[in-house]
């Protein structure tokens, strides 16, 4: 029985991260795999906190809940260390990857004592050097796959640029850009 890889993502309404997911899902689908991809609801508005969940599998899944004990927490806002706790449930086999400038062992103090493996990507300074404005859900959409190993790097390449032809048919100059930048988030992502 292969093993269903769950990931939970903590984002601010605006940023991208239930796109991401979703994009996530459909490049796990388009790799052969069962997915799952679907955001939490409440009082969404722009800048509130959102959730967002994956499950990625071999096989079939047949659960329907929201994700309570994640493998991965991807968490596109820093800000949300202080008021969210990013890592209830996170299973200290797994990681935790934040957007932050700052070194991974800097924002362990704020992971109240989770002792798994923390993961930090400058998602500003790559999308803004790549794309010339600050879009954070790409480069921590790449981070989530180089971590989580969830999809094989080169598929996943391939699978959104398939996905960045059909979104972005009418500004194909974007195209590129978006490849390069999720080709420069996963050499980039720092793993502590």
């Amino acid at each position: 029985m292969s093993k269903t890889v769950e990931i939970r993502w903590h984002g601010r309404g605006g940023q991208g991260a239930k796109t991401a997911c979703l994009l996530l899902a459909d490049a796990a689908f388009s790799s052969g795999k069962y997915v799952q991809g679907f955001p939490e609801y409440g009082p969404e508005r722009m800048g509130a906190p959102i959730t967002a969940y994956n499950r990625i599998s071999d096989e079939r899944c047949d659960v329907h809940s929201f994700i309570y004990e994640p493998d991965y927490v991807v968490v596109v806002d820093e800000s949300l260390l202080d008021s969210v706790n990013v890592t209830a449930g996170l299973s200290p086999e797994g990681a935790i990857i934040i957007n932050s400038a700052e070194d991974p062992s800097a924002l362990r103090p704020l992971l109240r004592g989770y002792a798994g493996q923390v993961c930090t990507i400058d998602a500003r300074r790559i999308s803004e050097a790549a794309l010339g404005h600050y879009f954070p859900n790409t480069p921590m959409l790449a981070a989530a796959v180089k971590i989580s190993g969830v999809i094989e790097p080169e598929s996943f390449m391939r699978n959104m640029e398939t996905a960045y032809r059909h979104k972005f048919a009418t500004k194909p100059q974007v195209i590129d850009k978006n490849l390069a930048c999720l080709k420069q988030s996963m050499e980039e992502v720092q793993q502590g």
